[in-house]
């Protein structure tokens, strides 16, 4: 990919060269390697906004023979208007960037002092270029070391945005491209001019096109540095919407698309910019109908479903552009009866792509209908949609099955289709299928749907409760899979809202105290949040409350304690109060708080903390502790009293918080009773 110059021939100076220049070259050739070092980064400090200099040090010699890697000699003609001295001070520069037993310091210095004399003239650039400077530096991009990497780069870059360097020269070695690309996550240095290398070169190239689709995807650093960059005085976004007119090749509309697309998602382009709104996502839509090929199809829907993903008002826009929820419809119809198909190559066609229809279109209508009540009642009224669904949580392909579980999912955030269409069709049972035996990427998704279906309101909740849910949710939170450890005790907090005696004992049983205790002590605050929600609903009802208090009790108290003593956020803490106000809520639960004086002074604390929710959450807990109806709440009163609730209460009641301050009063009026 390179070539390795020879040693260059000491020869004698031009009269023309200063002196001061011949000092810097001189000093290039002396045997000391940290005398050859001072002598690259002087010449360095020399040349630096000074053109006059660079074609000084440039003029200093002509190239000599290069031999190339595979040791076959490339002879240049030496000019004869040049003595045979000419040691050019380019030429060792990229002798010593190139010997390996130059130091890395060393390598990069002559790698900045290059790309310096590259930024001068026109002239600089050709003589560069004659030198091959090109394979050179891209030779060193083999290099281990990030710096002398960044270095060649930046040359790289300097030298392929002169409008004398021939845009062929990045394409001549098929290895280059994918280097490059390789090299992105490096750093933001070599994301920033490999970027600008890409776009100056894209011009007539539908690779560098790719090329574009591919860095801008999920990364923002790198859509940040195209958003920005000017091509012939154009920025390339602007370029990109071009190329989606309809005269272009196909190709290259959905590769523009895709790239205004990436970069729209990773935060460059907003979505209410009119190349997206107006050009983009129209443009997909058009690569969705029936007059394109498949691939084509599949590949439009999906970039559209990317597209839109997270964002309402383009998920808005595209269902009511061209039909598309409508058109759609037709990605399952593939492949056509056999009986009506004639030509065998357009069979095995369809079949191959089959899947891949399927699965674009689940995509695209998960995505449309992630937010919207009416768009998701136009999905699921299309042609045979659920049984769609249905059927394809149960395919052959991983990828169809996990399409349609994010369509499912999707659907499955409107209450109005979990009381009627989910219900009509059991979607249930294939999800539960699904559930039982699938890659953690279809699981994740799976069990968030599941936790849907297990909402109080749900007709589904019960058939998939008898089905053995809570002995596969309770498996769930022992994952190492973090997305799957909060799925399972979501859905089995929504399992135990407003449950049967039964129920919450099962679930207390399938997880047992080991487990519990271990998710309370999770490290990811979202684990913590839904334990502490599954435990609220398991305590609730007195009966209950006092039931599992009974067999729980003396744990559950301790790891309320280790919470609220620990370095835990306030809707953590909050969450907790909220516990022992429903435990100070049952009829013998309640003493598991009166008899521990530690929780007492840690409730008396939080009455008095900064937060008001926390204050709030606290006053919960005194008033379920005091109430005057209940037996033994004289007794209870007067203890809260020697340690000082009622002072505190007082000072509440005063408070500016309109909650706080009648929270206080209606405490305080159980004293007075």
């Amino acid at each position: 990919m390179a070539c390795v110059l020879e040693t260059p021939l000491r020869m004698s100076v031009l009269s023309e060269v200063t002196a001061s220049s011949r000092h810097y070259v001189d000093r290039l050739f002396d045997p000391d390697p940290q005398k050859v070092l001072q002598g690259v980064i002087d010449m360095k400090n020399a040349v630096i906004g000074n053109n006059k200099q660079k074609a000084n040090l440039i003029v200093l010699g002509a190239v000599p023979r290069m031999v190339s890697l595979r040791g076959d000699p490339v002879v240049f003609q030496i000019p004869q208007e040049f003595t045979l001295m000419k040691r050019l001070s380019k030429t060792w520069l990229l002798y010593l960037l190139q010997q390996e037993t130059s130091s890395t310091e060393l390598r990069t210095e002559c790698a900045v002092v290059l790309g310096s004399l590259a930024m001068g003239t026109e002239n600089n650039v050709k003589s560069l270029l004659d030198c091959h400077i090109i394979p050179a530096l891209l030779q060193g991009l083999l290099s281990p070391e990030l710096k002398f990497i960044e270095a060649c780069l930046r040359c790289l870059r300097t030298i392929f945005t002169s409008p004398v360097t021939p845009e062929e020269l990045l394409y001549t070695d098929a290895t280059v491209i994918p280097h490059l690309m390789a090299l992105l996550s490096r750093s933001r240095y070599t994301q920033e001019y490999i970027c600008q290398i890409f776009s100056h070169c894209c011009k007539v190239r539908m690779q560098a096109l790719k090329c574009f689709s591919v860095l801008a995807f999920e990364n923002p650093q790198v859509s940040m540095t195209l958003v920005n960059v000017l091509v012939d005085g154009e920025l390339l976004p602007q370029i990109f919407v071009k190329m989606l007119q309809r005269d272009k090749p196909i190709e290259m509309q959905l590769t523009s698309a895709k790239c205004l697309t990436y970069m729209c998602r990773a935060g460059a382009i907003q979505t209410d910019d009119k190349c997206i709104v107006l050009k983009t996502l129209p443009s997909l839509v058009r690569m969705c109908s029936k007059e394109r090929l498949l691939e084509e199809r599949v590949e439009g829907a999906e970039t559209l479903a990317y597209l839109i993903e997270t964002d309402v008002e383009l998920q808005r826009i595209a269902s009511i552009t061209d039909h598309l929820i409508a058109m759609l419809s037709d990605y399952f119809k593939y492949p056509s009866s056999v009986s009506a198909i004639t030509d065998i190559k357009r069979l095995d066609h369809d079949l191959k792509h089959a899947h891949e229809l399927r699965q674009a279109a689940f995509k695209l209508y998960a995505s449309l209908g992630a937010n919207d009540e009416d768009i998701r009642k136009k999905i699921i009224e299309t042609e045979n949609m659920m049984d769609r669904i249905v059927n394809g949580l149960s395919e052959s392909s991983i990828k169809v099955r996990l399409s349609a579980v994010r369509c499912l999912h999707s659907l499955s955030r409107s209450v109005q289709q979990l009381r009627t269409s989910f219900q009509d069709h059991a979607v249930w049972k294939p999800l539960m299928k699904v559930l039982q035996n699938a890659p953690d990427e279809v699981l994740v998704v799976a069990s968030s749907t599941l936790c849907n279906l297990l909402l109080e309101f749900s007709p589904s909740k019960e058939p998939i409760l008898e089905s053995g849910a809570i002995e596969l949710l309770c498996s769930l939170t022992q994952s190492e899979n973090l997305a799957l450890r909060v799925n399972g005790i979501w859905a089995l907090m929504n399992m135990a809202f407003q449950a049967e005696q039964k129920i919450k004992a099962d679930i207390l049983q399938g997880l047992s105290t080991e487990q519990l205790f271990q998710l309370l002590s999770d490290s990811d605050v979202n684990v913590l949040m839904k334990t502490l929600g599954l435990l609220r609903n398991l305590l609730s009802t007195r009966p209950h409350i006092d039931q599992i208090m009974s067999t729980h009790g003396k744990q559950i108290m301790q790891a309320v304690t280790l919470i609220l003593e620990g370095e835990h956020n306030i809707e953590v803490k909050e969450q907790t109060l909220c516990i022992l106000a429903n435990i100070a809520d049952g009829t013998t639960a309640k003493e598991l708080i009166m008899t521990n004086d530690d929780i007492l002074q840690k409730i008396k604390y939080y009455m008095s903390h900064s937060n008001a929710k926390l204050q709030l959450a606290a006053m919960f807990c005194i008033s379920n502790l005091i109430w005057n109806e209940e037996e033994g709440s004289q007794e209870r009163q007067d203890k809260l009293r020697d340690i000082g609730i009622v002072d505190i209460l007082h000072k509440l009641s005063q408070s500016s918080d309109p909650n706080l301050c009648d929270k206080a009063k209606t405490a305080l009026q159980q004293y007075l009773a």
